[in-house]
């Protein structure tokens, strides 16, 4: 027998988010008090009125197949959210739901790249953005964003990096990882580079849109001279503390959405039939609960701002979105705890867990090798105890 995977396949990297989280469970399970920074979720439940909505689905039967871009209610909740929220107008059909945004944005990269295409993908990245690019047989580019730089990319970047073979560019705001938010000046500037090169598609990941401390968020839909080339991909998995009910969606031209559409009914269908319901109630029910979620989130990044920047040896710059802190750390590789030695933020990361029972993530898989990924999306008490943890557990190196 031939145990041979596929090359699509064997191009992948596993989820370095995902396989620190699991390293953090085998240790929980064996007794040790883990403080787990390392996965990107809410640690909120969702609003009960959501549940709700998704308890009276079970009730009134919704339990078959829903159309393969999603329940029409749903798709026009999105459509009002989009109006009334960002000021952007839509047709239920230019909207398609999917299994998370994660889908999202594969199910946009799968339609649109063909073989040997180049997507853009500013650096730190979403570890899972140049995966898809190569499961779509893309070529990922990278552009390099320092933290002197807010981790955010430069118009001259852009246009360096863009060639003729160029079909995406994929922009987070905010990020995952460094919680950086484009400003519309600064999204602005990155639309006049690519009104000169009509064949860039733009994949605005917009999942942390509401997890915002700067005001208003910008959406580089919002520029009508660009809007039929950009594909938005949202969800409730962030804001609506969501992550397990699995439904996202994107907003996009006509032609991009009735290929996703046609992709998708080959491989999942629809989304989860009372998924859909209760994320209908969260677009279109009460949003304080948001806003609440968003004052706690913004009260711990000031806590755990304050606490790394008193850590020698951290370079810390301040997130004005989503929930993670993404400090420099390579004032420490080539120190040494005994026989240990740290020569990368990923050997950083698994001393900081093993020995300071702390998982993070580091940032060689996010595309910045001198930084590492923290997710405060946890209590005011376990960022005091872990930043406290970190400290004491790098005050060993030498």
């Amino acid at each position: 027998m031939n145990n041979q995977l596929s090359d699509r396949l064997n191009r992948l990297s596993p989820s370095a988010t995902l396989a620190m989280s699991q390293r953090s469970s085998e240790l929980k399970a064996e007794g040790v008090d883990v403080i787990n920074m390392s996965v990107g979720e809410p640690d909120f439940n969702t609003p009960d009125h959501i549940k709700q909505a998704a308890i009276q689905a079970v009730i009134d039967n919704y339990s078959r197949y829903s159309p393969v871009p999603g329940y029409p209610d749903l798709r026009k909740a999105i459509v009002a959210k989009l109006k009334n929220e960002n000021g952007l107008d839509y047709t239920p059909a230019q909207i398609l739901c999917s299994n998370g945004a994660k889908q999202s944005v594969c199910n946009a990269l799968m339609a649109l790249v063909n073989a040997g295409d180049e997507v853009i993908i500013p650096a730190p990245y979403w570890v899972s953005y140049p995966q898809m690019v190569l499961l779509a047989e893309g070529t990922p580019v990278f552009i390099q964003a320092t933290i002197e730089q807010d981790f955010k990319i430069t118009p001259e970047q852009l246009e360096q990096a863009i060639t003729p073979r160029t079909r995406a560019l994929i922009l987070c705001s905010p990020s995952n990882p460094t919680g950086s938010v484009y400003s519309r000046q600064e999204l602005e500037a990155l639309k006049e580079v690519l009104l000169r090169h009509e064949q860039v598609i733009v994949i605005a990941d917009e999942i942390y849109e509401h997890i915002n401390y700067v005001g208003e968020h910008a959406s580089m839909a919002q520029f009508p001279d660009i809007k039929d080339r950009v594909v938005i991909i949202n969800g409730v998995s962030k804001a609506y503390a969501m992550t397990g009910w699995r439904i996202g969606f994107i907003a996009a031209p006509d032609w991009v959405v009735k290929g996703c559409n046609k992709l998708q009914g080959q491989y999942t269908s629809g989304p989860c039939s009372v998924s859909q319901k209760a994320a209908e109630v969260a677009f279109a029910g009460p949003q304080d609960c948001v806003e609440e979620m968003r004052q706690a989130f913004e009260r711990r990044k000031n806590l755990i701002v304050r606490l790394a920047k008193e850590i020698p040896g951290l370079e810390v710059n301040e997130p004005q979105g989503a929930f993670y802190l993404f400090p420099k750390c390579s004032s420490y590789f080539g120190k040494k705890d005994g026989d240990r030695v740290i020569t990368n933020s990923t050997d950083l990361a698994m001393y900081l867990l093993e020995v300071g029972h702390v998982a993070t993530v580091g940032g060689d898989a996010f595309g910045s090798p001198e930084c590492f990924r923290m997710s405060y999306a946890t209590s005011d008490e376990n960022i005091v105890e872990a930043l406290r943890r970190i400290k004491e557990t790098l005050a060993r190196l030498n």
